[in-house]
């Protein structure tokens, strides 16, 4: 299976916040912008393994700044590790003042996606090459991030996390 860039799973959309999306301070609901996050990673994990993908798991979705009724919201996402059939996805969320076109960073969330065939069962992916030192960065911090999602799924016993450690230091 060919190595893929981490480039080559960009995904970007960009949303104009309505009236129906916002709540009573009219700013952005935490759940449309969920959706966004989770449709954008989507179509960035299907990117870097060419088959359908299933939302495993959201991981971490942080709501640093409000996003107002009238912004201008870009999400986009890229798949920062590949795993044996999973693959880990940032989604940097960005909010624009439309008077200075002004960009700035509001939202950020990670998420992780399975790779599955035509019966829903995991299939493997393609290992991922990082290339600037944002995407190495988060590449080399996805293991430990794994390793923590599966102990406080109860999946893990904290010392496993060396062995676990061991067996993707080829990934």
């Amino acid at each position: 299976m060919k190595e893929k860039k981490a480039s080559e799973s960009l995904a970007i959309s960009t949303h104009i916040v309505l009236p129906n999306d916002t709540n009573f301070h009219d700013t952005l609901f935490g759940g449309t912008l969920m959706s966004w996050i989770d449709i954008a990673a989507s179509v960035s994990s299907k990117r870097h393994c060419n088959s359908p993908v299933v939302t495993a798991s959201v991981n971490n979705i942080s709501f640093d700044l409000p996003i107002r009724l009238g912004d201008i919201v870009t999400l986009e996402a890229k798949v920062s590790r590949a795993f044996t059939t999973s693959m880990e996805l940032f989604v940097d969320v960005w909010v624009e003042d439309i008077l200075t076109n002004h960009k700035v960073k509001c939202n950020e969330a990670i998420t992780t996606f399975v790779a599955i065939d035509k019966d829903g069962k995991p299939i493997p992916v393609p290992k991922l090459i990082p290339e600037t030192e944002e995407e190495i960065a988060r590449y080399e911090g996805a293991l430990r991030r794994k390793q923590l999602s599966l102990i406080l799924a109860k999946r893990m016993k904290p010392r496993d996390a060396e062995e676990l450690k061991a067996l993707f230091m080829d990934s």
